[in-house]
């Protein structure tokens, strides 16, 4: 197919990488906010319907992609490192540390389900692959991608098999001994934090693997220059969102259907088994489609400007999301841990989402570069920018 080594593009920035991050920072946003605002017992029809669409169509969608151009990014800052003259490893050790210590700060003072950590350990191992064939690196990420989606559909089934439904009670007791931690002060919030950092550690370890399959295509992708001429690819993606988009949006049906009803709880794991498998899919025909889109003329490419905008800034917006989220859902602030229904969080997604937008743009048009992307960079060259 189109999987074959490409000399790398010359410019040092791809637009289409920023425009996707700009697009997968809403999704990453609709997702870390319905964690952050925590459960909330006995909403209504319309908010269960509501968070139904977001584990259909949103839920584990949005950091794939972000893993992808991750990997995608890698390629580009070696090819940079070598136009520099400047020996890669000292660099990508010296970014992937400073990407650890933002995690850890981001994960133990605003939301434990950061991905930055998760990011900084598998840069080691996309490190150790930097050579792979592109094709190889699909192959591989294909068997991972299978081999995580096989392990959660076993222990899905054998708890359908052995285990009881949850009982409303005990949810109810475990969302109130919840909220009391995240509505109590900054130290109740970070002891939290680092308490669900701990619970979540080995489901991590596991989902890392399903991160670490985005990344490899990512740097497969990087490898053939896919976003730098997509022009070149324009059918094979109009076919990824032909096929891509029914595979995808029936696998989120399924997921939804296990992990928010009909089905009961004990469906919740085959669900995330499904999603594993077939949220690739319509990962990849998202972000076809709007590639396609902001490639034509008119409307689309007004909306790859702002989008590019965003993802310029996809670090410091990333922060950003959860420093906002932290004051509003915790006691750091408002303290409305399950308070909110998924309607009015849906809302507010979508004026934060709106104000980073404009916020964005303004700034780049001042600044090379954010705060967050500016430190990462200062670390990176161990230089100032």
């Amino acid at each position: 197919m189109f999987l074959v080594s490409a000399p790398s593009p010359a410019r040092t920035r791809v637009r289409e990488v920023d425009v996707l991050r700009g697009f997968a920072l809403f999704g990453i946003l609709l997702v870390n906010a319905s964690v952050m605002a925590g459960p909330r017992v006995g909403s209504g029809r319309a908010d269960d319907v509501a968070a139904w669409l977001v584990t259909a169509l949103v839920a584990g969608k949005f950091y794939p992609l972000f893993a992808f151009l991750f990997g995608y990014s890698f390629v580009l800052q070696r090819a940079a490192a070598e136009r520099a003259g400047a020996p890669f490893a000292p660099r990508h050790l010296r970014r992937l540390l400073c990407l650890l210590a933002l995690g850890l700060a981001h994960g133990v003072l605003l939301f434990s389900g950061d991905v930055l950590m998760v990011y900084a350990a598998l840069s080691l191992v996309l490190f150790a692959l930097r050579d792979i064939a592109p094709r190889t690196a699909v192959r591989v990420a294909v068997w991972l991608v299978v081999g995580c989606a096989a392990f959660l559909l076993a222990w899905g089934l054998f708890t359908v098999v052995y285990a009881q439904p949850l009982r409303a009670g005990a949810v109810a007791a475990w969302a109130e001994e919840r909220a009391a931690a995240y509505r109590g002060g900054p130290g109740s919030v970070v002891e939290a934090n680092l308490r669900r950092l701990r619970d979540t550690l080995g489901w991590n370890v596991l989902y890392a693997l399903d991160i670490l399959a985005a990344l490899l295509v990512g740097l497969a992708a990087g490898r053939v220059g896919l976003l730098a001429d997509v022009g070149r690819y324009r059918a094979v993606m109009r076919r990824v969102v032909r096929w891509g988009l029914p595979v995808g949006l029936a696998g989120g049906v399924v997921m939804a259907v296990c992990r928010n009803g009909p089905l009961d709880s004990r469906w919740y794991d085959v669900g995330s088994a499904v999603g594993v498998l077939t949220g690739p899919a319509l990962t990849a025909a998202y972000a076809c489609g709007l590639l396609l889109w902001v490639g034509a003329a008119g409307g689309g490419r007004r909306v790859g400007v702002v989008l590019g905008s965003a993802g310029r800034l996809a670090l410091t917006n990333y922060l950003g999301q959860s420093l906002v989220m932290a004051v509003v859902f915790t006691g750091y602030g408002l303290g409305l841990y399950g308070r909110t229904g998924t309607l009015a969080l849906l809302a507010g997604c979508l004026v934060l989402y709106g104000v980073q937008l404009a916020v964005s743009g303004w700034v780049v048009r001042r600044f090379r570069y954010g705060p967050a992307e500016w430190l990462l960079r200062a670390v990176t060259l161990a230089r100032r920018p």
